[in-house]
């Protein structure tokens, strides 16, 4: 059965950030092959529930190797202004060919999203995927996100939950804790990281039990989540509220 949410605890901010430098090389390839291609789908369904414009300034958190990123400039035809951010520099290393290579001009920098360097009212839309679980502060890193937005923008979190179908929750229990290390393992040759993403993604809140801490922020209003493949991912979003508010 799955994991309790309630059971989960703060990562260390330092091991989760080695475990990634480990992992950088194959992240993509382990990506693909692990999801079946289906995180493609949950990162256009985050593009289009972001609402982007080509004017829109955005910041995407935890961006890795580049690929919401890029697939926010995709959507918008090259448009846009788009910043990614990742705290494992080892990671975000690739993210500045990936996007030359497709004709893109995107703005990466190594950031830590608890601990944000922008000032406050900047971005119409930040988003973070696969990303708050890691942080050993979620609330802080909230609490950032939102300060960075400009009254109105939209915040978007996109992160794994606990399939809540019991037929389907027993085979992807099996796939995700027999398979998925063993995969990922054999692909970057570090199957103690994919250990690790089973085990945070089956304890992590999800659902309702996430929504909470969004509305906790007091300057987010409208929070909203869509389950994805019975609940193997969620998306989040919540709007910053106006001034006057």
């Amino acid at each position: 059965m799955t994991s309790s949410p309630s059971s989960w605890q703060a990562p260390d901010a330092n091991k989760v950030k080695s475990l990634f430098s480990q992992v950088a090389g194959g992240y993509d390839k382990a990506n693909q092959v692990l999801s079946v291609g289906i995180h493609h789908l949950w990162r256009k369904k985050l593009v289009q529930k972001s609402l982007a414009t080509p004017e829109s300034a955005i910041l995407d958190c935890a961006t890795g190797t580049g690929d919401v990123a890029i697939a926010f400039k995709s959507h918008l035809n090259g448009k846009g202004h788009i910043t990614g951010i990742d705290f494992c520099p080892e990671m975000l290393s690739f993210a500045p060919e990936k996007s030359k290579q497709k004709g893109y001009t995107i703005d990466f920098k190594v950031a830590d999203v608890t601990q944000l360097f922008f000032e406050d009212n900047l971005f119409d839309i930040v988003t973070i995927s696969f990303g708050i679980r890691n942080v050993n502060d979620p609330v802080k890193a909230i609490a950032e996100m939102t300060r960075v937005l400009k009254p109105g923008g939209r915040l978007l979190v996109l992160e794994f939950g606990q399939v809540k179908w019991p037929i389907i929750d027993v085979l992807y229990q099996w796939y995700s804790q027999k398979l998925l290390p063993k995969l990922g393992g054999l692909i970057t040759g570090h199957p103690e990281a994919y250990r690790y993403l089973q085990d945070s993604s089956a304890r992590f809140p999800s659902g309702s039990q996430f929504a909470k801490l969004l509305e906790q922020e007091s300057s987010l209003s409208e929070v909203e989540y869509w389950p994805l493949q019975f609940g193997i991912a969620y998306l989040y979003r919540g709007i910053k509220k106006p001034f006057n508010q």
